[in-house]
């Protein structure tokens, strides 16, 4: 079913401060970079009970995150401008219509932190305790968790994928193998998604090009499990030849390594579908 979402740029600019929400929806997101912390000044909402994320630019391998909640977020923020250097963007969440209390965000808090250590896509070295889940009224709980599910769309809608775990059919899937590795993932218009639980190969070819950064992936995506190097969270690349590179570890044209349980390969399923 389709969605309408309002997006309004404060500043004019796509990576700058700007609020979105969905039509017929309480929920209501604010972006606020570092950079604009001033912002807060403007908006009464945001000196009100609000569940937020800490998001840090893209420079590790795995992005940090940090995942809290507030009485008031202008207040809050002086804190963490202080003592977490990593963080360059706040996602702030209210309602747009009665002001939340301090047991819903408490509860949005524990949802987001069970959601996004379940889907593993960011590091939350900050967040090292899981909160309890608050009391909260039956018909509460239901509202907060509809609200919540919210919160998963506005974040995706403008590309973190913080809750994201992954849900393919098995009809979908694929599979690379060679050079120890067991693969598996499938194609969407994100990109090519390695499952977790697939077996990477643990050296490269010597004519490999990007070494020090599979490296450093293996590091943050992987352990050793029985001698093998096992992904621990799905991985989206942006494209099916990147993800064979990594998964095999040698240059390889995805398209045709990719393979599905009858042997197509995902270039026959996508590329040719219209010939």
């Amino acid at each position: 079913m389709g969605k309408t979402v309002t997006t309004y740029l404060i500043d004019g600019d796509p990576k700058g401060t700007q609020y979105a929400f969905i039509s017929n929806k309480i929920c209501q997101m604010f972006v606020v970079p570092r950079s604009n912390l001033s912002y807060l000044n403007t908006q009464e909402k945001l000196q009100k009970p609000a569940f937020y994320i800490l998001l840090g630019e893209n420079e590790a391998i795995k992005p940090q995150a940090y995942i809290g909640e507030t009485e008031n977020f202008r207040e809050r923020v002086k804190d963490h401008d202080n003592k977490k250097p990593f963080w360059q963007k706040a996602l702030i969440f209210v309602s747009k219509d009665a002001d939340m209390t301090k047991a819903d965000v408490q509860y949005l808090e524990y949802r987001a932190i069970v959601e996004a250590k379940k889907a593993n896509t960011f590091v939350l070295s900050d967040n090292k305790q899981t909160p309890k889940s608050p009391n909260l009224p039956e018909y509460q709980k239901d509202s907060m968790d509809e609200f919540f599910e919210d919160v998963k769309f506005l974040s995706s809608f403008i590309g973190c994928n913080i809750f994201e775990a992954s849900h393919p059919k098995a009809e979908h899937l694929f599979y690379c193998k060679g050079r120890g590795c067991e693969a598996k993932g499938f194609y969407s218009s994100e990109g090519f998604t390695v499952l977790k639980g697939s077996t990477i190969a643990p050296t490269m070819t010597l004519s490999f090009n990007w070494k020090e950064k599979r490296e450093a992936m293996l590091k943050a995506y992987t352990e050793s499990q029985g001698g093998k190097n096992i992904l621990t969270s799905d991985k989206i690349f942006s494209s099916p030849s990147t993800a064979a590179d990594f998964c095999i570890g040698r240059s390889c044209n995805g398209w045709s390594t990719w393979k599905d349980k009858d042997d197509n390969t995902l270039d026959s399923v996508y590329r040719k579908q219209l010939d």
